[in-house]
């Protein structure tokens, strides 16, 4: 059995016959601010193993892209009210305006499917899609124009590895695979597998559609192997700012937060880094190619590895002098994390501009529960010293976790209004329960630790589970909730610290 999978993993990795195989790659990751980074990893694969690449970026056909987070006004505030309200009478109509909002932002757009289809009369050998699994109505759509051109549809993304999405997935019309592992370095050879009608079950992570499925796939660990990502097809005319996305490593170093789902998917699982040279070569080659010294490190947490983090502030002004730079951190409790004041100042004088970590709550009973590895008050200290230090400071924060009570809301809207003058903004989301997560198992499990939460039914399509609370706290937790909303909306309403302003958006 060990040498057949030694066998398996070497074919899938020497290169097949490329020559002249065309891809059509339609990126629906449509950022407003900057492109794709797998989209450009898997560029950068096929054409350096000689296939010809179109790619389509919904931007560049001016369908609207997203756009995170701004200044708010008060319509964005009542909005937050009426999404995470919490009154039984209210409940249903929300649910149901929910439902239509998110039908709504995830429709097929007209473009995409026009584009798609002028591109598939040139008959590519392969249509490739990097989703999310919001996507899933527009990849309905364009598999059945691959399939009424003849083209097979290969689709992959994050949580694919998840067996009950994949499953849920593989009933796309004109499909010849879901992939769910990180193809930086075996994309070429799928994508000539799967032109050739070849037997794709060679790849590791793969479901097709009739139900056969080959082993998971393990993490990549070469990763000074993938290739600098190619970005040049993106429309770089229509971003505001020129921003590159990059990444130093992959998966987290803590990797336990109860309700993280980055950790459980195809390219969380276990911490990975790269070399510091590769990091850097990678900074002034992308520099070079699109004339900007703008960087967005989308590391789940930068400071996994604090040598790393170190590296990058003391060299990186050598290699791409001007740099400018923003990332996210876990302000967790090693006693060397990377975070320290001096690390801060350090950071910002070399062109580190802004920061995100996820606070998630006031409460530190909360935060034991979620396992989040931090403590309240190392997040105030790190909150006002990022703060002094230079930075724009940007969190995380949820309402509804398991076992949430009136009191740990209070104690969240006494954290916020104390720092209200150190943060210049909170992305305050409501609870989702995602597959695979510990604090799912947990439930399966039968766990009582986490309160009377009823799961109703899963979403595997979407990798999220529907769940009732029966007991929402009543009035005394509604009006706590309120004094919540109300800090978060103190911060939110202001302009972001004038030398991160180029990243308002961003994290």
């Amino acid at each position: 059995m060990r040498a057949a999978r030694v066998q398996s993993l070497a074919l899938a990795s020497r290169p097949l016959n490329t020559a002249s195989r065309s891809v059509l790659l339609v990126d629906l990751n449509n950022f407003s601010s900057f492109p794709t980074l797998a989209v450009g990893l898997l560029v950068a694969s096929l054409r350096n193993a000689g296939c010809e690449v179109r790619l389509i970026s919904p931007l560049a056909h001016d369908v609207e892209a997203t756009e995170r987070e701004h200044a708010e006004t008060i319509v964005d505030q009542w909005a937050r009210r009426a999404h995470l309200s919490t009154m039984p009478a209210f409940r249903s109509t929300r649910d149901a305006a929910r439902a239509v909002r998110y039908w709504w932002n995830n429709r097929p757009h007209p473009r995409v499917l026009r584009e798609t289809a002028k591109a598939l009369e040139h008959r590519p050998d392969v249509l490739l899609l990097s989703a999310y699994l919001q996507h899933y109505p527009t990849v309905v759509e364009l598999g059945k124009l691959a399939k009424a051109a003849g083209v097979p549809l290969v689709v992959g993304g994050p949580m694919f590895n998840i067996a009950e999405t994949a499953e849920a997935w593989r009933r796309v019309p004109g499909l010849a695979a879901v992939v769910g592992a990180e193809a930086d370095l075996t994309i070429a050879n799928i994508v000539v597998t799967a032109a050739e009608g070849g037997d794709l079950l060679q790849f590791d992570g793969v479901v097709l559609p009739d139900g056969r499925s080959s082993p998971s796939a393990r993490p990549l660990r070469e990763l000074d192997a993938s290739p600098v990502p190619d970005f040049s097809d993106f429309p770089w005319d229509r971003y505001r700012v020129r921003i590159i996305p990059l990444m130093t490593g992959r998966g987290c170093q803590w990797s336990k937060c109860a309700f993280c789902s980055d950790v459980v998917s195809v390219s969380g699982r276990t911490y990975r880094t790269r070399s510091l040279e590769s990091v850097l070569h990678e900074m002034r080659e992308q520099a070079r190619r699109h004339e900007t010294a703008n960087f967005l490190f989308l590391d789940l947490k930068l400071n996994s590895n604090p040598a790393m983090f170190r590296g990058i502030i003391e060299n990186v002004q050598r290699q791409v002098p001007g740099a400018q730079w923003i990332g996210t951190i876990h302000v967790d409790r090693r006693k060397d994390n990377g975070l320290s004041r001096g690390d801060l100042r350090a950071a910002v004088a070399a062109g580190m501009r802004r920061v995100s970590f996820g606070l998630e709550s006031g409460s530190q009973r909360l935060l034991d529960v979620m396992d989040k590895g931090s403590d309240v008050e190392t997040n105030s200290a790190f909150v006002r010293e990022a703060h002094e230090a230079g930075l724009s400071v940007r969190c995380t924060m949820m309402k509804g976790y398991p076992t949430e009570t009136a009191e740990d809301l209070e104690l969240t809207a006494e954290f916020l209004e104390q720092h209200v003058n150190y943060i210049d903004r909170v992305r305050f989301n409501e609870f989702s329960l995602l597959s695979g997560t510990p604090v799912h198992q947990e439930l399966l499990g039968g766990s009582t630790r986490l309160g009377d939460v009823r799961l109703i039914r899963p979403d595997e399509r979407r990798a999220r589970i529907h769940y009732l609370v029966p007991n929402n706290g009543g009035r005394t937790y509604r009006k706590a909730k309120l004094r919540v909303l109300r800090a978060v909306y103190a911060i939110n309403r202001r302009r972001i610290r004038s030398s991160a302003r180029e990243f308002d958006g961003l994290m």
